[in-house]
């Protein structure tokens, strides 16, 4: 097998079990998507990979029902270094106002893989929110929303994160979405990333 596809199989596999391991609760598996130093930055957690399995454990456990989906994988290489862009939906259910509800947002995980003694793992998990929507789980229900708590979050993810505040999480206002210099600001990472430029791509 060519080196480049067994790398990017590689990649993919750690991707795909990231997403299958979490939302089934297998923490072990979980954490063999990480290095020893990676970090998780999220809408509602942000910080290094151990304390993100912890509350997200935690959350389970309480009954916190996030799960998710992930499509299309795009990924540069560049020797032991890489970035693979996957396609992905978040998916929440909580009460909001009083009604359960769905929330479904849809972006790309935007990863910085490194192949250390031979393993491609995680160094950093950066979503980018593009679009989200809000649904009750009865189609017959009635929802109001506050529009102020509404409007203090991007369009790309504001009603998760109306869920999110709603259910007790302090939630990031400024993430990545379809455009705008906190993506661009992301690309410019990636690509030093890829360059050998930057150790660490966080700023704990």
């Amino acid at each position: 097998m060519d080196a480049s596809l067994a790398d990017r199989l590689a990649i993919r596999d750690v991707v795909e079990t990231w997403a299958s391991a979490r939302d089934s609760g297998d923490w072990e598996a979980f954490r063999a998507c990480w290095h020893d130093d990676g970090y998780m930055m999220a809408t509602w957690f942000q910080g290094p990979k151990e304390d993100f399995i912890r509350v997200s454990a935690e959350g389970v456990a309480r009954g916190v029902n996030i799960l998710h989906f992930t499509g299309g994988c795009r990924i540069t290489l560049n020797g032991t270094r890489a970035i693979a862009q996957t396609r992905m939906t978040i998916m929440q259910r909580a009460e909001v106002e009083g009604v359960l509800c769905d929330v479904s947002c849809l972006g790309r995980f935007y990863d910085f893989m490194e192949q250390r003694d031979g393993r491609w793992a995680m160094v950093l998990r950066q979503p980018i929110y593009e679009k989200d929507r809000i649904d009750p789980v009865d189609p017959g229900a009635s929802l109001v929303l506050d529009p102020e708590l509404l409007a203090r979050f991007p369009e790309g993810y504001r009603y998760l994160a109306y869920l999110q505040v709603r259910v007790g999480y302090p939630v990031k206002p400024d993430m990545p979405g379809v455009r705008g210099p906190e993506t661009e600001r992301l690309y410019e990472r990636g690509a030093a990333w890829l360059a050998g430029q930057i150790g660490v791509p966080f700023s704990p």
